[in-house]
């Protein structure tokens, strides 16, 4: 999966909240002062290059869809920061979260259990 910019990722979370749309309607999701049209364009382009998004015409223009569920790109994402940051061991993961107090033993203990259920 290639690596999104920041605004890349900013117009996916959009567009995974619409399903199908065009950039009108990313565009609309935006406070004021909203980027250009132009701008939400060139990143759907940018976006399809990279294979997230396909593309159908309608009318003069095209619906967009995601190609790429967000849960797989928050997988994606999460790899490649215990990757860079935790020595590619999740295990270092759990024992910061533990270290840090993020996580309590009863919750670990919990979540053995619940993955000896499965």
């Amino acid at each position: 999966m290639k690596k999104l910019t920041a605004k890349e990722e900013e117009v996916m979370e959009h567009i995974w909240q619409l399903g199908h749309c065009a950039p009108k309607d990313v565009l609309a999701l935006y406070p004021e002062p909203k980027p250009h049209i132009n701008t939400i364009a060139t990143v759907f382009q940018l976006l399809e290059k990279k294979g997230y998004l396909g593309h159908r015409v309608s009318g003069r223009g095209y619906i967009y869809k995601p190609l790429v569920e967000k849960d797989a790109y928050g997988s994606s994402k999460l790899d490649a920061f215990v990757d860079r940051h935790f020595g590619h061991s999740y295990m270092n993961v759990v024992s910061a979260l533990v270290r840090e107090e993020k996580v309590t033993e009863e919750e670990l203990m919990q979540f053995l259990q619940e993955l000896k259920k499965r």
